[in-house]
């Protein structure tokens, strides 16, 4: 058995990215269409309006209104973790609020990440605050802990507090931190699922009493990454996971040849024939033309070698 299983939360999520219209709008349509594609092309579940939803280049309204759209194309919400942050707890216990009611499996939650060198105790606050401003048994918390983008981390003893004052509501931590070490950490409090935010971690992770991951490039190589989750503790596997593996590395390089969301979306417009992919909100900014030329044409090499 899948020792990862276990866990309260656990698999391949999706970090999803948010199509956008002409007039910067989310376009549900084409959002929704993606959800059931991500999902049929082997993802557990989706974590949608995090880092690579642009999730705060909109408002309260935007955020709650594509969630709702999601469920409603028909989309179980136990399959959802939307992210629910924002730099003050009234919003923050808004959008969890929105999400817990809609039946969402979990919440995904950032510290607030205005002001810089905060302390624990007042990060604690903060969580302690939404946490019981949203006053639902039912609500189920995934930290977000992200230190390269939001320069506001999550420490050790921090998440073990969180953890003893609100069992079974604080359940797992995306670890963005981009170092295994951290995420490993994490994952020596037991019964807590620690979901790692880049894909070349997951497998070691995993391999490290970890629960699974959240990762942008899973918006394209779901496929892969359920290969690794499925297979990586049987030992009969291992060739056929290290290939995966090195896929799934492959097109994590290509995810970061350029600024990674602009490229993902770009990405997203050639697997998806959808032009209206590569939209950006501001202050992001989609690829050149010929940046654009270059992604589609490794992918195509990508894709010919998968092929082979």
């Amino acid at each position: 058995m899948n020792p990862a299983t276990k866990l309260p939360i656990h698999g391949v999520f999706c970090a999803s990215a948010t199509p956008v219209l002409e007039d910067g709008t989310p376009d549900h349509a084409t959002f929704a269409v993606h959800a059931r594609a991500l999902l049929d092309e082997g993802c557990d579940g989706i974590a949608l309006l995090g880092t690579t939803g642009e999730a705060n280049s909109f408002s309260l309204a935007q955020r709650q209104a594509l969630l709702d759209t999601v469920i409603a194309s028909g989309v179980d919400p136990q399959r959802l973790l939307p992210g629910t942050s924002q730099t003050n707890v009234a919003d923050t216990v808004t959008l969890m609020r929105h999400a817990v009611e809609a039946g969402v499996k979990a919440t995904v939650v950032l510290p607030p990440f205005y002001y810089k060198g905060v302390s624990d105790e007042g990060l604690f606050r903060f969580y302690a605050e939404a946490i019981e401003g949203v006053g639902r048994d039912d609500l189920r918390v995934v930290l977000y802990h992200i230190p390269p983008i939001a320069q506001v981390g999550l420490s050790v003893e921090l998440v073990g507090r969180l953890l003893d004052a609100f069992p079974g509501v604080v359940v797992g931590i995306k670890d963005s931190s981009g170092k295994l070490e951290s995420m490993q950490t994490f994952a020596r409090f037991e019964g807590f699922s620690v979901l790692a935010g880049a894909d070349p971690f997951m497998l070691p992770l995993l391999r490290s009493s970890g629960a699974g991951c959240i990762t942008s490039s899973s918006n394209l190589i779901g496929k892969h990454l359920r290969v690794v989750f499925d297979h990586w503790h049987e030992p009969e596997q291992v060739a056929r996971v290290n290939a995966a593996q090195e896929r799934i590395n492959a097109w994590r390089d290509l995810s970061n040849a350029y600024v990674q969301l602009p490229t993902i979306k770009a990405m997203l417009a050639h697997r998806r024939n959808h032009s209206g992919w590569t939209r950006l909100r501001p202050p992001l900014v989609e690829l050149s033309p010929a940046e654009i030329e270059t992604v589609w044409a490794r992918m195509a090499e990508l894709e010919a070698q998968e092929n082979v």
